[in-house]
């Protein structure tokens, strides 16, 4: 075999030092790919809540409060302890969760609670066969042809940011939204998926009603389910529709949460929008955070979302009538164009996090 340093074109441009410190991030980066699916089993099987119950453990104590088998809880820990998720005492032989990642990988109601994170990523990365098979193929891949990890996942990712920000700052942040909501309004959900951006609001909101919309069958059903669980089933509807065929019109609020990028039309829908709203209505467009060039964009919020963007969002537009792809990272200047097209006249950044921009567009 040829030694790397002895090939011509490596003695000619490659730097020995540069490229064994990509080998060394590639051996990282491999690492916490299996991760995500370690985190997810660790979710699962219910190792983090033990540990968080337990204190320092070992591998015998955790299989046995999970029952499962000690072989994989001992390799588990292991994993965890090298990649800093646990940490390991060798005088004792035992495994610790700090309180920062109890907070992060069993608190539900925790703003930095991250299982959905690694959920939907996993389910995302378990169908890239599929999206080879239609990026060959000049196809798309819709939402409903993905694995359950990839519902779930979102579900549970989306709802953490939902629960922090939607009601506390996102609405506060829209010209006269929530005093609407606080009299009894009419909202409509566009692309409510499990509907807990819904479900939240309604609960926030007695006096207003809500109906929320998806192409998704199987997510209308279990947005019906969540109403249902969380007693607002009376003041919520949900409808399976696409973007461009929702129902109803006059609405004083109109929300669309992380899906317009998804859309094979989003000027069709926006369209739509503008129809349904009532004159003195507001579109709440919630977008993941990103600039309007791909330079603002290079860094690791933009690597996550430029990944799932590659897997999943683009695929979903491209599987839909028109196809626009505009991308996860589409940015608000794009957006812009897409609700000016539809007769929007009125458009401002009114809130952001770390992952969300929150667009209020008006008539």
């Amino acid at each position: 075999m040829t030694d790397i340093q002895d090939s011509p074109a490596a003695a000619a441009t490659i730097d020995i030092d540069k490229l064994m410190a990509f080998v060394g991030k590639a051996v990282d980066e491999v690492g916490a790919t299996l991760n995500t699916a370690l985190v997810v089993l660790g979710d699962k099987l219910g190792y983090y809540r033990a540990m968080a119950a337990s204190g320092p453990t070992n591998a015998a104590r955790l299989a046995q409060d999970t029952s499962t088998d000690e072989h994989y809880a001992r390799e588990w820990l292991n994993a965890q302890a090298a990649g800093g998720y646990v940490e390991y005492d060798a005088a004792t032989n035992r495994y610790t969760l700090p309180p920062e990642q109890i907070a992060a990988l069993t608190d539900v109601s925790s703003p930095a609670y991250l299982p959905g994170f690694f959920q939907i990523a996993l389910g995302t990365i378990h169908d890239v066969d599929s999206v080879m098979d239609a990026a060959r193929n000049n196809a798309g891949v819709g939402w409903h042809e993905h694995n359950s990890d990839v519902h779930d996942g979102c579900e549970r990712f989306f709802r953490t940011m939902y629960n922090a920000h939607l009601v506390d700052e996102w609405l506060p942040a829209l010209d006269g939204v929530v005093e609407k909501l606080q009299r009894g309004a009419r909202v409509a959900d566009i692309g409510c998926g499990h509907g807990a951006s819904t479900v939240i609001m309604a609960q926030a909101f007695p006096n207003s009603t809500f109906v929320g919309s998806d192409y998704h069958e199987a997510s209308i059903d279990v947005a019906r389910e969540r109403a249902r669980s969380a007693g607002v089933d009376d003041r919520v509807t949900f409808e399976v529709a696409g973007s461009t065929a929702f129902g109803g019109e006059g609405y004083d609020l109109v929300t669309t949460f992380d899906a317009l990028h998804d859309m094979g039309d989003p000027v069709g829908a926006a369209r739509h929008v503008r129809e349904s709203i009532a004159p003195d209505g507001t579109w709440m467009v919630v977008e993941p955070m990103a600039g309007d060039s791909v330079s603002d964009n290079l860094n690791p919020v933009g690597r996550a979302y430029y990944g799932f963007s590659t897997l999943l969002c683009t695929p979903a537009s491209l599987s839909q009538d028109v196809g626009l792809a505009l991308g996860t990272q589409a940015g608000p200047a794009r957006i812009h164009d897409v609700v000016t097209a539809a007769g929007f006249s009125r458009f401002r950044s009114a809130a952001e996090t770390p992952f969300n921009r929150v667009l209020e567009v008006r008539p």
